[in-house]
């Protein structure tokens, strides 16, 4: 990628946007963001309790995140957002249009198990229904690219920065 575009880790939970958000930052040169800390306490209280969130619960989550993308354009980032359904990444890409989305995607399985071994996140495994319930997958107008997350963190890496060289400037 010869200019400097933010782009959105998105996918499920579990499937590893917080550990692959800041190594394709670090192998792109440009800051990261957690999309998990702009979520208000209200939210991640909701979905410690098992709760799924719902679209109002939402906005003010993809607003912050939006406004933080605008920030960086021009200049380049990463953050994660779940930004499960289109109309999730069309607010998004309304802040931030020239976003491009890095969607991680994997086998169930994988996930839910990776899901149930980390230790300390507010997520809990049984949201996961809810998750692939809600999940778009990108469409062929939106900008961006699916990776696969089999195989260790540094190897997924590897193939979202291959995947997003690709990616027309």
């Amino acid at each position: 990628m010869s200019t400097p575009h933010v782009v959105v880790v998105m996918g499920v939970a579990g499937t590893g946007k917080t550990t692959v958000g800041p190594l394709l930052a670090a192998a792109m040169g440009v800051p990261y963001a957690e999309g998990d800390d702009f979520h208000p306490p209200e939210n991640i209280a909701k979905m410690s309790a098992g709760t799924p969130l719902g679209d109002e619960d939402r906005w003010p989550w993809l607003d912050a995140i939006g406004t933080w993308a605008h920030g960086r354009a021009g200049l380049g980032g990463v953050v994660s957002s779940s930004a499960l359904k289109r109309v999730y990444r069309d607010r998004l890409r309304a802040a931030a249009p020239d976003a491009v989305f890095l969607h991680l995607t994997g086998d169930r399985a994988l996930i839910e198990r990776r899901m149930s071994e980390r230790k300390g996140h507010f997520m809990p495994t049984t949201l996961l229904d809810s998750q692939y319930a809600a999940l778009e997958n990108l469409g062929a107008d939106e900008a961006g690219v699916a990776v696969d997350v089999s195989g260790t963190p540094e190897e997924i890496t590897e193939r979202a920065v291959a995947a997003l060289r690709r990616l027309k400037n």
